[in-house]
């Protein structure tokens, strides 16, 4: 049987690179880059790619995918047009969209997680833009189209540890939000829940993050305890002055135990990697 082809969107980035490498073992797998051009020339597997100035129509006729996964980061209104022309290839191709989202379409409703069906809003440009692509994705029949929504990625190559790092190695605080309940995950567990929505031929909207929650100050500090021996200075961000949810909970689309996890999960297993 001929292995599934799969083209991620955005395969240099953090979380593009790490679902490439997940995926390419598995199924015939390629990527587009922009930015780390030296990384990826000679890698017969990716495409350049500029958002801003390539026609996607080009690339998807040429690479002929039967998933799509969008990992895209850059502009906005060149992100906006490029799913566009992303939704009408898949309308008319025996082809699926897999569109990586984020917990901040609910940035809105801070007093509560949310979950798949709850509606969305956004105060920030970011959610606004997410929810715009979300909303072209849910006008497609179900079958051709997953909404993946994460929460904060972790992980020892993720820029928010890298960052975390060098603001230490500075010697300046880092910042944290002692009122902000959230949920989150990890590379490696993310690009594992994909690898098993992909093959199963899921689709639908899932909530790709641990199923409990815990508050951002305490789980820094946690983190920070394991990637090394030092102490860390904390600037403590109050944005309100009650618990401020951002969260995106898994309930109706829950996917099987062993592609579950825990937030401590992710500070023992993963982090310290």
């Amino acid at each position: 049987m001929e292995k599934k082809k799969i083209l991620i969107l955005g395969a240099s980035g953090f979380i593009g690179n790490a679902i490439y490498k997940e995926l390419c073992n598995y199924f015939n797998t390629y990527g587009t880059y922009c930015n780390a051009r030296r990384t990826f020339e000679s890698n017969q597997q990716f495409y350049y790619y500029n958002l801003e100035e390539d026609d996607i129509f080009e690339l998807l006729n040429k690479v002929k995918p039967d998933v799509i996964i969008s990992a895209l980061r850059g502009n906005f209104a060149a992100q906006i047009i490029a799913h566009e022309h992303l939704v009408a290839y898949v309308l008319q191709n025996v082809c699926k969209l897999y569109f990586i989202s984020s917990a901040n379409v609910f940035d809105a409703y801070s007093k509560y997680p949310s979950y798949e069906t709850d509606k969305t809003l956004s105060e920030s440009i970011y959610g606004r833009l997410k929810i715009k692509i979300e909303n072209m994705l849910l006008r497609m029949p179900k079958e051709k189209m997953a909404i993946l929504r994460v929460p904060m990625v972790f992980g020892n190559g993720s820029p928010r540890v890298k960052e975390m790092k060098a603001t230490i190695a500075n010697n300046e605080p880092v910042e944290v939000f002692p009122n902000l309940v959230m949920n989150v995950t990890h590379d490696s567990k993310l690009t594992q829940q994909i690898h098993f929505l992909v093959s199963k031929n899921k689709t639908g909207i899932f909530h790709l993050g641990s199923n409990d929650l815990v508050h951002h100050e305490e789980f820094i500090q946690e983190i920070l305890k394991r990637v090394g021996n030092f102490n860390a200075l904390f600037k403590r961000v109050y944005t309100t002055n009650e618990e401020r949810y951002l969260a995106v909970l898994p309930k109706e689309n829950l996917l099987p135990k062993n592609y579950q996890t825990t937030y401590e999960e992710i500070i023992n297993d993963h982090v310290i990697g």
